[in-house]
C-alpha cells in the first residue's frame, strides 16, 4: 500500500517533479544559473505565454482546442501597436491620431479579439464543428485580415513600430521596492492568474465548464447551457489572447503580421505539461503555469548552458509526450 501511495504521489506531483529537477541539473552544469535575476527575466519572459495558456486551458477543459490563439494574439498586437505609436513617428498607420490614453487602445483591442474568441465559440457551440477544425479555419481567416491591415500602402508590410513611450514603460517598467525590481509583466500575470483562478474554482462558469469537459452528455442533462458556457469560454479565450497581444507588442517594441506565429502550440504543449487531462474535464490553473514556467526554464536554461536549438527541440518534445503519457496512465489507473 505504501508503494501504491508513492507511486500515486509522484504520478499526481510529475510535473512539479520535473521542474525540480531540471533546475537542480542546470544548476549543476551551470551554477549561475541559480540567481534571482535569471528567475525574473524567466517569470517576465512567460508572463504573456501563462495568459495564452490559460485562455487556451479554459477551452481544452471543455474538451475542445485552440488553433487560433497564436493568431489572435498577432491581431491583438499588430492592432493595439498601430493605435499607440509615437505621435511624432513619420511612418505611423494613422498620422493624424492623436495619443490616446492607454486604457483605451488596449479595451478596444480585447473587444476585438473577444469578438473572434465568440466567433470560435459560436461555430463550435451552435454549429456542432470540432474545435480543431473550427478554429484552424478562423486561425487562416485572422491572419489573412491581420495581413490585409498591415499592408498598408505606399508603406507595405512593413513592422508596426515606433511605439509612444507611455505604452513601452507600461509594458516594460518595474516596480521599485527597495533594492529589489519587479517587472510590471510578472505583475499584470499574476492579476490574471488570480481572476482566472477564481473563475475556475469558485464560481458557476468554473463547475459548468469542469462539468461540460467530464462528461457533455450528463451536465446537458443536469440542466447546465452547454452552448452558453462554451461560448462564455471561448470569449474569455480571446479576450485573455487580446490583452496578451498587447502586452508582447509593448515588450518587444513592435508588431507584425506574424506575432503570436505557433504560440498556441506551445499554450497547448504548456497545459498538458501541466496536467490539463486531454480528454477534458482535468486540470488546473497552478498547473498551467507551472507547465509554461518549465517550458521557459528549458528554454532560458539550455541556451545558458550552451545546448544547441535543435537539441532543445529534441528535448522539449520528450518532455511533451513523457507529460501526455503520464497524463493518460495516471487517469486510466484512476478509471
Amino acid at each position: 500500500m505504501k508503494k501504491k501511495q508513492i507511486t500515486n504521489w509522484v504520478m499526481n506531483n510529475a510535473i512539479y517533479l520535473v521542474l525540480i529537477l531540471l533546475l537542480i541539473v542546470i544548476t549543476v552544469i551551470s551554477p549561475d544559473f541559480l540567481t534571482v535575476n535569471n528567475f525574473r527575466l524567466i517569470l517576465a519572459q512567460a508572463s504573456t505565454r501563462i495568459i495564452i495558456a490559460l485562455g487556451v486551458g479554459g477551452i481544452l477543459i471543455t474538451q475542445g482546442t485552440d488553433l487560433s490563439a497564436g493568431r489572435i494574439v498577432g491581431l491583438g498586437a499588430v492592432f493595439s501597436a498601430s493605435l499607440l505609436q509615437a505621435t511624432d513617428y513619420p511612418d505611423r498607420m494613422y498620422p493624424n491620431l492623436v495619443e490616446l490614453p492607454l486604457i483605451i487602445p488596449m479595451l478596444f483591442t480585447m473587444v476585438i479579439c473577444a469578438c473572434f474568441g465568440l466567433v470560435n465559440g459560436v461555430i463550435v457551440a451552435i454549429f456542432k464543428v470540432p474545435p480543431f477544425i473550427a478554429t484552424l479555419g478562423t486561425m487562416i481567416i485572422i491572419y489573412g485580415l491581420n495581413s490585409i491591415y498591415v499592408d498598408r500602402p505606399p508603406l507595405g508590410a512593413q513592422p508596426v513600430g515606433r511605439l509612444s513611450e507611455n505604452f513601452t514603460t507600461f509594458v516594460q517598467g518595474d516596480l521599485i521596492l527597495g533594492s529589489f525590481e519587479i517587472p510590471y509583466l510578472i505583475i499584470y500575470a499574476a492579476i490574471v492568474i488570480g481572476i482566472t483562478w477564481v473563475l475556475w474554482n469558485k464560481t458557476l462558469l468554473g463547475r459548468n465548464m469542469y462539468a461540460i469537459g467530464g462528461n457533455i452528455e450528463a451536465a446537458t442533462v443536469s440542466g447546465v447551457s452547454v452552448i452558453k458556457y462554451l461560448l462564455i469560454v471561448y470569449t474569455l479565450a480571446g479576450l485573455l489572447y487580446g490583452f496578451a497581444g498587447v502586452l508582447e507588442a509593448g515588450r518587444v517594441g513592435s508588431a507584425t503580421n506574424n506575432t503570436g506565429n505557433m504560440y498556441e502550440l506551445d499554450a497547448i504543449a504548456a497545459c498538458v505539461m501541466g496536467g490539463v487531462s486531454t480528454s477534458g474535464g482535468i486540470g488546473s490553473v497552478s498547473g498551467v503555469v507551472t507547465g509554461v514556467l518549465i517550458f521557459k526554464v528549458i528554454e532560458y536554461g539550455l541556451t545558458f548552458i550552451g545546448l544547441g536549438t535543435y537539441l532543445q527541440y529534441i528535448v522539449k518534445g520528450l518532455i511533451i509526450v513523457s507529460a501526455v503519457a503520464i497524463d493518460i496512465r495516471k487517469y486510466v489507473r484512476k478509471s
